[in-house]
């Protein structure tokens, strides 16, 4: 106990007569850790609360149908149990695929906010792109990159850099979707978000009406060589339950995703949380020339 005193003692000496050392050194990584605080860009998130469109109408007919014609529907192309869950399970994994998400940056040229923006400015409201990336009075990419990348990034790269502000966190339990966009300007954070949400009821829609009025199609040709009366009822029903679900289609713009709360501008940044970075950069000098003083004190034993 008396020895682990007088080493405690003894470390405590040495260090009092090394604090000009240690202040010295926590003070420099101090003020490194401010400017590098600084110079971080502000990060904002727009935010969506979504709810799963319940099953109901033409689906909820066909899946009526399903103990009864499942064999004679399949031969038609025609999914009678597919239900609202696993619809949105569908949906979400669609909204992170790479065709969706480089389709859906295309259609918005997203390619240079995405590529070549280093920052957003407040005052003029203005998205400010990288001058080193991007020319934007010439409209030129600018990129040193090594082949087989080009100066002109590739909707592969977009894709990935759109995956890593994209936040998906779906609640089965409580039957809540909440998706995050995280980007420079907050304007532009909540305007993609509403497009994303939008493209993707669009793309479920047109998916599910092609692939009804297909199976349409396909009843009608069957319909022609059927001479037995009960199959023909068979058929019309199924029919007319496809012609049902079209219908509820076309006139349900939200129609796998219901928005319970849409995405607002975000008025206070998200990251970066520069008081952490700078308490973490004093901790961090603190404890290096802590350790640097020890080690020295060691070596010149």
């Amino acid at each position: 106990m008396q020895d682990e005193e007088v080493n405690f003692s003894e470390l405590w000496r040495i260090l009092w007569a090394r604090k000009i050392t240690i202040i010295g050194v926590t003070i420099v990584f101090s003020v490194a850790a401010i400017f590098f605080a600084l110079s971080k860009p502000n990060i904002y998130k727009a935010s969506v609360i979504l709810t799963p469109v319940s099953s109901e109408g033409g689906v909820g007919g066909l899946a009526s149908l399903a103990g009864k014609f499942g064999g004679l529907a399949s031969m038609a192309g025609i999914n009678l149990g597919s239900g609202g869950s696993d619809k949105t399970t569908l949906a979400l994994e669609i909204i992170k695929s790479r065709s969706f998400l480089e389709s859906f940056i295309s259609k918005h040229n997203l390619l240079v906010p995405l590529m070549a923006a280093s920052h957003w400015d407040d005052t003029t409201d203005e998205l400010i792109l990288d001058g080193d990336i991007y020319d934007q009075a010439n409209n030129k990419w600018l990129r040193d990159v090594k082949a087989p990348k080009t100066p002109k990034p590739s909707l592969w790269e977009a894709y990935r850099e759109f995956s890593d502000i994209l936040y998906i966190d779906y609640d089965k339990k409580a039957a809540t979707i909440v998706i995050d966009i995280e980007y420079y300007s907050p304007k532009l954070a909540q305007q993609w978000l509403e497009w994303l949400i939008a493209d993707l009821n669009a793309f479920m829609s047109k998916q599910d009406f092609e692939e009804a009025q297909a199976s349409i199609n396909y009843l009608n040709k069957e319909l022609s060589g059927i001479k037995v009366k009960a199959m023909e009822t068979v058929f019309y029903q199924l029919i007319e339950e496809q012609t049902k679900n079209m219908m509820l289609i076309s006139v349900k713009p939200e129609y796998v995703l219901k928005t319970i709360d849409p995405p607002q501008v975000p008025e206070e940044r998200a990251k970066p949380n520069r008081g952490l970075i700078v308490i973490l950069g004093t901790i961090l000098g603190g404890m290096l020339s802590v350790f640097m003083v020890l080690l020295q004190n060691r070596q010149s034993k």
